[in-house]
């Protein structure tokens, strides 16, 4: 049997699952280092800055939004987590939400280094 040599989300249309069910959805953010800081953009377009919950837990980022519009019957949720390769100033954490992008800025810490060792491949 061959494997698809298309994206997931082409080939799997015929298979009339839920469209986001198996997709990464890693297109609604952007995450880089600058400037001795990690800087996320989240696209949260629909969203209330009230609507948005964002918190720091042991080296973990939770990103959390939740809006029910009652007019529509509709709910919308997004939730995503995000863990760092090095350690993260917990108290110099800034969060702004603008015409619909949360960027949220993550001071490195002073000499924090990434964690971690080689792990060597057999084959």
């Amino acid at each position: 049997m061959a494997l698809p040599t298309t994206t997931p989300s082409s080939w799997m249309r015929g298979l009339d699952l839920p469209s986001r069910l198996l997709e990464t959805g890693s297109d609604d953010y952007e995450l880089y280092e600058e400037d001795d800081e990690f800087v996320l953009n989240v696209e949260l377009p629909g969203f209330d800055v009230e609507d948005i919950d964002v918190s720091w837990d042991d080296g973990m980022l939770n990103i959390a939004a939740e809006r029910e519009d009652e007019q529509r019957g509709e709910r919308r949720t997004y939730h995503r987590r995000f863990r760092f390769p090095k350690r993260v100033d917990d108290e110099g954490i800034a969060a702004n939400y603008t015409n619909g992008i949360l960027k949220v800025r993550l001071p490195v810490e002073v000499g924090a280094t990434a964690r971690g060792k080689q792990i060597e491949v057999e084959g």
